[in-house]
């Protein structure tokens, strides 16, 4: 019996040892259509960041090697403290300029203040539109936003309104069920997710979801990261933490390293 008791705490130390790890994973997309003129395109993406603080750890892997920072959605929950949200953004903010989109559980909290926050920390919000970047020669990618599909505040057509009809367009969207909307004719190359937290729980192909990665979902690339934090259970098995520096570039193929 002792002994049972002894595996079953280790099992559980180690599950929360997994849900605090400070992991950045690589991950290398070369996708053909994107603009030759660009070269490359790096977003440090960090998703489902919930009641954690965001390790200085984290900021000193990648500081310098950003191109910009996109939340995923899930910045916080009900019950966490604004301060902690001041703080997990000022640090993110060092990595470089900061866009994000909502998710399902950034409602659970008084919204509002937390729009008002991420105004007064000069966060660009992308709820359902789009910012643009160009390279020297003319180039576009578009960043579409798109509000969380649970809440039915998802509103892709509006998003894609914002974009130029010629730009490399990738859909940040917190929940991967964003899919389902997209149609050949949006010209949608990629998407990027979290929500899932890859199951969180999870052993070997068994889970709630299926473990993050890239895909291909009808002729788009579709991202979805483990995530940062957690919900319920501060606990992980099998789909440990993770924070994601993906950088794009022009090719065939793509793969996760």
């Amino acid at each position: 019996m002792f002994v049972a008791i002894f595996l079953l705490l280790c099992f559980v130390v180690y599950m929360w040892w997994e849900a605090h790890r400070n992991r950045v994973v690589s991950v290398e997309l070369a996708l053909a259509d994107f603009p030759e003129s660009v070269r490359a395109l790096t977003i440090f993406f960090i998703s489902d960041i919930h009641r954690r603080k965001v390790s200085e750890e984290i900021i000193e892997k990648v500081e310098g090697k950003a191109d910009f920072v996109l939340i995923g959605g899930d910045l916080m929950e009900k019950g966490v403290p604004f301060a902690r949200v001041k703080e997990n953004l000022r640090r993110l903010k060092q990595i470089g300029p900061v866009y994000f989109v909502w998710g399902n559980n950034d409602y659970e909290a008084d919204y509002h203040e937390l729009d008002a926050l991420l105004l007064h920390e000069g966060v660009r919000i992308l709820d359902n539109c789009a910012v643009m970047f160009e390279s020297e020669k003319g180039e576009k990618v578009a960043l579409i936003g798109v509000d969380d599909i649970s809440k039915r505040r998802a509103r892709l057509d509006l998003a894609l309104l914002d974009a130029d009809d010629a730009a490399f367009r990738i859909v940040a969207c917190h929940n991967p069920e964003i899919v389902r909307a997209i149609r050949p004719e949006h010209r949608i190359s990629l998407v990027l997710s979290g929500h899932t937290h890859g199951g969180q729980i999870r052993f070997g192909s068994f889970g709630l979801y299926e473990k993050g990665g890239v895909k291909q979902v009808n002729g788009t690339t579709v991202f979805i990261s483990n995530g940062y934090g957690t919900t319920n259970l501060p606990l992980r098995f099998g789909a440990p933490a993770e924070t994601n520096l993906i950088t794009i570039r022009r090719g065939e193929e793509d793969d996760r390293s």
